[in-house]
């Protein structure tokens, strides 16, 4: 009932920026709270960025004051967008949404996920 695409990933050169989206579709009501994910090869999944709805954002240490978060409920989007990129950044990104539906039940999401490359 509820999908979450990513997109804007891609091939960047340290000290570069880029922006993701996750566009929520579907039956939906609210959403609650996008979370942003991320996995680098032979690590674990890890919080990089949360924000409820009337909330602040909540950033790792390893990406404060680089990553700024937002949403545009109107268009059911999430966006991080990611400055002074590091090649430590590269991995897996994936956006996580905690929504209720119209049906007003209340389930989390994950996104397919989009890989961000940094090289130097």
């Amino acid at each position: 009932q509820v999908q979450l695409v990513e997109s804007g990933g891609g091939l960047v050169q340290a000290g570069g920026s880029l922006r993701l989206s996750c566009a929520a579709s579907g039956y939906i009501f609210k959403i609650n709270a996008m979370d942003w994910y991320r996995q680098a090869p032979g690590k674990q999944r890890e919080l990089v960025a949360a924000i409820t709805t009337g909330g602040s954002p909540n950033y790792a240490d390893s990406v404060k004051g680089r990553f700024t978060i937002s949403r545009d409920d109107a268009k059911n989007t999430g966006y991080p967008q990611m400055n002074s990129l590091k090649a430590e950044d590269t991995a897996v990104y994936y956006c996580y949404a905690w929504i209720t539906t119209t049906q007003k039940v209340s389930t989390s999401y994950w996104g397919q996920g989009t890989q961000v490359t940094v090289y130097s």
